[in-house]
């Protein structure tokens, strides 16, 4: 009888390629291997090969980059998804897609357990746990890197014993991780919050002195609060992100140095490079704010601060979630139109915006020949308007008693 089974997220690293025969050796389990293509640079049937020649019984690979952009990225621009109002979620975004594959390949298998190659202070443990409760509670979910205690080189050593194909033999001193919506970068020098991240910590962008003199401005098109088209070339969602991130990463746009909050109850600096992410949300709330009327506007940015948060804490497969991707949904029907950017030394910024549904109307503006606006209704809506702090005033005790001030002013 063969022994029961296991589905592994594996992304061809050291951790995940020594989680295969330690899964074996230690839990007794035949692991079935799991890549998703969710944008990082991976050679897929490289990884295939070296997945099998660490003892996987099965190694599944699926290129998920469109569905990644149109069932999860689409949904955090239409909700402005920025955690702490800094970072665009893209390592956090990745994982419930993931998480879904890692379950449907244990169904298709008949594995009675996923694991992950996750340590137990970040997290992404708590995003692929989550995932899997969500979808399958049934399944056991196992993390080996939170029981080995294992060091690098440890696990160096363990993969030469047991025949795991190791290509690194120092370790390097940033981890990565990238995906179409952004690059994170953390480990190393990173982790004094009161260094400057060197230049060798990036990789999607160019230092900001060192990008094009000459401003590039790029026009995009939006509909129902997503970009389909960039510079008059209609795009499907994932190409477009990909032309962005280089196009704006070659003006030096979307660095990040962020020192955020982690679930877990620990401060972590992170430094990002999300240059498509950040022309896009910068580009559609010019766009919403164009067309959308104010008390939308700010009950929005309440339930966009919800929902980042939810994503980040590995919540996406929630009943909450889910309702407040409703209401955006919602919101949306009437965010369409261009939006043009222009991108200069590492900043992003609004040139232009149009739209068919726009609330701006010129001769309600303007302060030229052609106002339509009845300045003489003024008087009476700020006495309405007014109406509550005079009623209050008038009750509040005088202080007609108090000793006048004495005010000193210069000559």
């Amino acid at each position: 009888m063969s022994p029961p089974k296991v589905v592994l997220a594996y992304s061809g690293g050291l951790d995940t390629s020594v989680a295969i025969p330690w899964l074996k050796e230690h839990k007794g389990l035949d692991v079935v291997a799991v890549t998703v293509d969710v944008g990082q640079p991976v050679d897929l049937e490289r990884v295939r090969t070296k997945a099998k020649a660490s003892g996987a019984v099965a190694a599944h690979v699926a290129d998920a980059r469109r569905e990644f952009a149109d069932e999860f990225l689409a949904p955090a621009l239409r909700a402005n998804a920025l955690y702490e109002g800094v970072y665009p979620l893209s390592t956090a975004l990745a994982r419930p897609l993931i998480g879904r594959h890692l379950v449907e390949v244990a169904h298709r298998e008949g594995a009675a357990a996923v694991a992950h190659g996750c340590t137990g202070k970040g997290n992404d443990q708590v995003r692929f746990d989550l995932s899997t409760t969500s979808l399958a509670p049934e399944l056991e979910v196992i993390a080996p890197a939170r029981e080995w205690g294992m060091s690098r080189e440890q696990e160096i050593d363990y993969a030469r014993a047991h025949q795991v194909p190791v290509e690194a033999t120092a370790a390097s001193p940033y981890s990565t991780d990238e995906n179409l919506w952004g690059r994170s970068v953390e480990c190393g020098v990173l982790e004094d919050p009161d260094v400057e991240p060197p230049e060798a910590a990036y990789g999607w962008t160019v230092a900001p002195a060192e990008a094009p003199d000459s401003p590039t401005y790029v026009r995009l098109v939006f509909e129902k609060g997503l970009p389909v088209s960039m510079d008059g070339r209609p795009l499907p969602f994932h190409e477009l992100i990909a032309r962005l991130n280089q196009l704006a990463g070659s003006h030096g746009v979307g660095r990040i140095d962020h020192v955020e909050s982690r679930v877990v109850g620990i401060k972590s600096r992170e430094v990002y490079e999300c240059p498509a992410a950040v022309v896009l949300i910068r580009a559609h709330q010019a766009l919403e704010g164009l067309v959308l009327p104010r008390d939308v506007l700010e009950f929005k940015r309440t339930v966009e601060q919800r929902y980042a948060q939810l994503i980040y804490d590995g919540l996406w497969f929630s009943p909450l979630r889910t309702s407040l991707e409703a209401f955006v949904q919602v919101t949306q029907e009437r965010v369409s139109g261009e939006v043009t950017m222009k991108l200069f030394k590492g900043s992003a910024t609004i040139a232009g915006r149009r739209s068919p549904h726009s609330l701006y109307q010129p001769s309600l503006a303007t302060y030229s020949t052609g106002d339509r606006f009845r300045q003489e209704m003024s008087e009476g809506f700020i006495y309405v308007w007014g109406l509550p702090a005079r009623t209050w005033a008038a009750q509040t005790p005088s202080t007609a008693s108090a000793p006048p001030r004495t005010a000193k002013y210069r000559p």
